[in-house]
């Protein structure tokens, strides 16, 4: 009888000793997940939450392999990822899908993961760039109101890691809280993109330039290179506005600022300043060259076969052109310098305008000198 009470303590004292070690490592399980995610939440860009999850999901969760797709159907991600710099396309564990028919084929409706056995025609589309395939896989679709973001999947070449019952409390809370902070941060993306950008043109607005301006003033400076500023406008733009519309109009400025981009190197600041005018700031480039693009942008905008329901539209454009040609000791500001720039170039523009149109101009040449300051005697 007493054997079998102490039988009984010791098997008892080995489930609690069990329970305990479990508990404790849920605890710690529970403290490392926290911190993964208020990292997460922290995070300030689009590009350091695909390294973080990358980077930190597979140590974490001990996977062998890890991938993280997002649907990008306009191509708007990619153009964020670029504008910051990050080199997606290399990167074997991230993937951009052009529409969601590859996660309404695994996920269906409602949308579940697909936790189980790895199937080369179901699964290979989520892990495209790896050579060695995971023998079974989790699959954890991202949505928010409604929409499929992307997915989270996870690989392990353990055949029954991931099998179809399993619980998967844990890992869905977990890209809950990835789909937030990830439609947090292309929210975040669009706005920042947006609010620089001229949503009708695709080129920048009055306010990058504004911020740019300065940049390229002090980069002049530095490198002791010229600086070019073009001012456009289109010649007569009411009369199409009047003539053929309003959607006419906004047709012809979309055409005009390709065109007038295309003729511009990558590296070139191009804004939409307002109305029907457009600005350009050209790194490195004195004042003959700068003559030299206008031209070419003004040939181009002339010979522009623009038609626009079934109406031929023809279309110039005035160009003034100023530059700035720093000194070795500068005596104003880079904000009067930038000023000074623009308004040489508005000049030029309105002397274009006044001699006829459809022409460029050259207005007078910004110097490190202040406007009060007395120049010497030659």
């Amino acid at each position: 009888m007493e054997d079998d009470i102490n039988t009984d303590l010791r098997v008892l004292q080995s489930h609690l000793d069990g329970m305990l070690d479990r508990v404790q490592h849920n605890s710690l399980t529970l403290k490392r997940f926290q911190v993964f995610e208020m990292r997460l939440l922290n995070l300030n860009s689009l590009a350091e939450m695909i390294d973080h999850l990358l980077e930190e999901a597979k140590p974490f969760f001990d996977l062998d392999m890890i991938s993280f797709c997002l649907i990008d159907e306009k191509s708007e991600i990619a153009g964020f990822l670029s504008d910051d710099d990050y080199d997606y396309q290399n990167n074997d564990a991230f993937v951009l899908l052009k529409d969601n028919e590859q996660l309404k084929n695994i996920f269906g409706i409602p949308s579940t993961p697909f936790l189980g056995a790895y199937k080369q025609s179901s699964c290979a589309g989520f892990f495209p760039k790896q050579e060695k395939k995971p023998v079974s896989v989790a699959i954890i679709p991202l949505r928010r109101r409604g929409k499929y973001l992307g997915s989270l999947n996870f690989g392990s070449y353990t055949p029954n890691r991931f099998i179809n019952d399993m619980a998967t409390d844990f890992i869905e809370h977990m890209v809950s809280v990835v789909s937030i902070c990830l439609e947090n941060n292309l929210n975040f993306e669009m706005m920042r993109r947006t609010s620089l950008i001229d949503t009708l043109t695709g080129v920048n607005n009055r306010r990058f330039l504004e911020q740019r301006i300065g940049e390229e003033v002090d980069r002049s400076q530095r490198n002791g290179e010229p600086l070019s500023c073009l001012f456009l406008d289109i010649d007569h733009f009411k009369q199409v506005n009047d003539t053929y519309g309003h959607q006419a109009g906004d047709y012809v400025l979309s055409l005009v600022a390709g065109v007038i981009k295309q003729q511009l190197r990558s590296n070139d600041v191009l804004a939409r300043y307002g109305g029907e005018e457009f600005v350009a700031l050209l790194s490195n480039i004195p004042e003959t060259m700068a003559v030299d693009i206008a031209e070419r942008i003004r040939q181009s905008i002339e010979q522009l076969p623009l038609v626009y329901s079934d109406n031929s539209i023809k279309i110039t454009i005035s160009i003034g052109l100023s530059t700035y040609q720093p000194s070795k000791s500068a005596s104003v500001s880079t904000a009067d310098i930038s000023k000074k720039l623009i308004h040489s170039a508005d000049s030029a523009l309105y002397s274009a305008k006044n001699n006829g149109r459809n022409r460029a101009a050259s207005g007078e040449p910004v110097e490190d000198v202040a406007a009060d300051k007395p120049r010497l005697a030659s």
